[in-house]
């Protein structure tokens, strides 16, 4: 990161717009990433780029985790967007972000999550019964959106009849987690975050539920014991445990599969030998990442190669780029299930404090529902044009996705 330069010092990287970086964000990646360190976003901060880079810049002092100047940058002060997020511990650091996260971290707890995993195949298995005889599924809306909606509504205890809207203020409100929105599309944002809260309110509000509901009990009594969370930051914990468990999920169940499928011989490996699923699951979550990058603030200026990131700035760490970096990994854009260079600790689910809580119940909906259809529809295959991701940061959008089969197995 600060190795010598021959660039004047205080270079300014070269700007691209958010629509230059969107069109073809892997090519624009790759074509920069051997020059520069960094790209800005014009008027929306700088990108950091390498892989080398990633974990020195998420622990280095003169950044922290970015709180509520993604939304100011677009012109959001007020409003349900900036309650919610600015009581969350997803943006929030130091004692602040502890204080916050610890009740949810004990509710979290690896034997609760892990339980789960029965009921995850059950769900994807229930959802592949109800459309066998059909031979064809919207895989995004039927399959995708589905398997982690049911499981959280399972973790809350939220009636499944009201699972479908909930989803759909769920998907807008991840929204605001990228730059890659228009300003028209802020108000239905926000008017879907104030229903949002307005539920989870709710939901919390019939007490006498909640405390028969093993998460949310447990999650209750640790903030009772605390006695040190308020009711606005009570409110948006679950929120945010909602969002970041529902739309990044989706996406990557959605991927995962579509990735396989369009490299048919890795299908059929897995198909053949389920050991390879974990495997295939962190090599989707690489070559394809569903969150592009994690955002920092700089409270200093910091040079990198000769350019500089001025104070006060956004600083987006991108994963996109980082987990294609030939710094990082051989061939890297080659998808390739047996790939063994994958880091310990994946940087899909971030790093340091702010590390995805919900990593382990992630990897649980992925390995699970990938388990039931390779079990289920070996024959598997997509119907139409492959599904793409839309985006270079945050939380990328996917867009539709169909399949069909012939013959299931039994």
């Amino acid at each position: 990161m600060n190795k010598p330069s021959t660039r004047p010092p205080g270079t300014e990287p070269l700007a691209l717009s958010i629509a230059q970086l969107d069109a073809d964000p892997h090519g624009v990646f790759r074509r920069y990433r051997h020059l520069t360190p960094l790209l800005k976003r014009e008027n929306l901060g700088y990108i950091a780029i390498r892989a080398a880079d990633m974990e020195p810049l998420a622990f280095d002092p003169r950044t922290r985790q970015i709180e509520t100047e993604q939304l100011a940058a677009r012109g959001i002060h007020s409003g349900p967007l900036v309650e919610l997020w600015s009581n969350s511990m997803l943006f929030a650091n130091g004692g602040e972000h502890r204080r916050r996260r610890a009740p949810m971290s004990r509710a979290f707890a690896f034997k609760l999550i892990e339980q789960m995993r029965p009921r995850i195949r059950a769900a994807a298995l229930a959802i592949i019964e109800q459309h066998l005889q059909a031979g064809e599924l919207d895989f995004l809306g039927d399959f995708a959106s589905a398997i982690p909606a049911r499981i959280i509504a399972n973790i809350l205890g939220i009636p499944a009849a009201d699972v479908p809207h909930f989803t759909e203020l769920v998907y807008s409100v991840s929204r605001s987690l990228s730059f890659s929105y228009a300003p028209s599309e802020i108000q239905g944002m926000q008017d879907s975050a104030q229903q949002l809260m307005t539920y989870v309110d709710g939901l919390l509000g019939a007490r006498g539920a909640a405390l028969n509901n093993e998460f949310l009990a447990t999650f209750l009594m640790t903030v009772s014991e605390a006695g040190n969370v308020s009711a606005a930051e009570i409110l948006s914990q679950i929120v945010t445990i909602i969002i970041a468990g529902s739309d990044t999920t989706r996406g990557a169940i959605a991927v995962q599969v579509a990735l396989l499928l369009q490299h048919r011989e890795q299908w059929d490996a897995v198909c053949a030998d389920p050991a390879l699923i974990p495997g295939a699951v962190s090599e989707s979550l690489r070559y394809e990442p569903v969150v592009g990058s994690f955002p920092r603030f700089t409270l200093e200026d910091i040079e990198m190669d000769g350019y500089l990131v001025p104070r006060n700035s956004i600083l987006s760490l991108s994963t996109l780029s980082a987990m294609r970096d030939p710094g990082q990994y051989v061939d890297p854009d080659r998808f390739n299930i047996r790939r063994t260079d994958h880091p310990r600790r994946h940087l899909i689910f971030g790093l340091g404090v702010h590390r995805c809580l919900g990593e382990i119940l992630a990897r649980a909906e992925l390995e699970e529902s990938l388990a039931a259809l390779v079990n289920r529809l070996p024959q598997l295959q997509l119907a139409g044009k492959p599904p793409s991701l839309q985006g270079h940061g945050g939380i990328r959008r996917i867009d539709g996705m169909r399949v069909q089969w012939a013959s299931p197995r039994g």
